[in-house]
């Protein structure tokens, strides 16, 4: 678990991190925590019932909804929640074919941390948040920038 990822896959945080700092207004995957370690449910901030961007750290709402994903063919069978599934399973050590695609799409996000770089002052956390908290739910520590 958590060890030999690709060489150009390298979250920053864990699944149980990301949980516990608060993504996803802490609606994402609270059917299927039994697939998971106990451990990473501790002090997540979750909530069954719906999203609650004031769950997330940054306070803000950062994702697109689900019917979007499916119709840009972003969801995949075998991970119907996304991207965070994905690294989960990942995590957890899965290995598949939808790795590559996986992996491309969180490389992706570094046009993220060019922006905050040029637009915000270091660990400026209130430089934005939208911007902060989505390269959150993609496993970059964005508190850093």
């Amino acid at each position: 678990m958590g060890k030999n990822f690709h060489v150009d896959f390298r979250p920053e945080l864990t699944p149980k991190q990301m949980l516990a700092l608060g993504v996803f207004g802490g609606k994402y995957m609270t059917d299927c925590t039994d697939e998971f370690p106990e451990d990473w449910f501790v002090r997540a901030k979750l909530n069954r019932e719906r999203q609650v961007p004031a769950l997330n750290f940054f306070g803000v709402n950062a994702s697109r909804p689900l019917a979007e994903w499916i119709e840009k063919g972003w969801i995949h069978r075998e991970d119907p929640r996304g991207w965070f599934q994905w690294y989960c399973r990942y995590y957890m050590g899965r290995r598949g074919p939808d790795d590559e695609r996986q992996i491309k799409r969180w490389k992706g996000m570094t046009r993220h941390i060019a922006q905050l770089k040029a637009n915000c002052a270091k660990e400026d956390l209130d430089c934005r948040r939208k911007q902060r908290q989505a390269l959150l739910h993609w496993a970059y520590d964005s508190r850093k920038i």
